[in-house]
């Protein structure tokens, strides 16, 4: 079994190979370590071998991880679904939240910001399959919640993020992955407060290099570093 140091050598090599591919420069790939259900001895190895970000998709797990040192060495994101009641745990301990997906996370996440005095950083969650199952911003209001944003204080939008839906192969997932870099590059160009668009997340363990040939600048990889995840009953 390779250890998490073999792993992230690996990852390194396939993003470098998909961005040089792709006529870009792979030090603009940003890895996220997707570390859930991973103790804080494994994070800290992930760290050791070189992941630029630690990723954490559950509050609960993340506050008894960050009170154990997990993160030292490297910045932590909120990569999963947050809900509201939570928001004063994740701000300001989470230098970028993705996965901001309504209006009213914002601004409840610009409330909780303005109360410290800091600006929280955040990404917009664009459900780009238009998957009923999944929360997110239709494409079409895009524009409409970068306007919104930009009254919000204490909020800083700096890109976009998106999980396409189920494929069986990475190439089934491009046609989604070249829609989030046309959205990502359209909306871009317009000129808000508070926006700058300078993150494109997406791309996971099983698809990053076809998300990295179409345009993400930050991927999020969890099995390919760890291993499989243990769901226990």
């Amino acid at each position: 079994m390779s250890s998490i140091t073999e792993n992230v050598a690996r990852v390194r090599a396939e993003i470098e190979a998909a961005a040089l591919a792709a006529g870009r420069d792979p030090k603009e790939i940003l890895l996220v370590a997707a570390t859930k259900m991973n103790d804080a001895g494994r994070v800290r190895e992930a760290i050791a071998a070189g992941v630029d970000i630690c990723g954490e998709n559950r509050v609960q797990e993340m506050l008894e991880k960050q009170a154990q040192g997990a993160y030292e060495g490297a910045p932590l994101h909120f990569i999963g679904h947050l809900q509201k009641n939570k928001v004063k745990q994740v701000v300001g301990l989470a230098s970028l939240i993705h996965g901001v997906d309504s209006l009213s996370l914002l601004e409840a996440i610009s409330r909780e910001a303005q109360k410290r005095g800091l600006v929280q950083e955040v990404l917009l969650e664009i459900n780009i399959g238009a998957e009923p199952s999944k929360s997110g911003f239709a494409p079409e209001e895009i524009p409409a919640a970068l306007e919104a944003a930009s009254a919000f204080g204490g909020i800083s939008v700096r890109g976009l993020m998106a999980i396409p839906p189920i494929c069986h192969s990475p190439d089934e997932n491009r046609p989604f992955f070249l829609a989030m870099r046309k959205l990502f590059v359209d909306n871009g160009r317009k000129k808000y407060d508070n926006v700058s668009m300078d993150f494109l997340s997406m791309g996971m363990s099983g698809d990053y290099p076809a998300a990295i040939a179409c345009g993400a600048n930050m991927v999020r990889v969890g099995t390919a570093i760890f291993g499989a995840r243990v769901y226990h009953k």
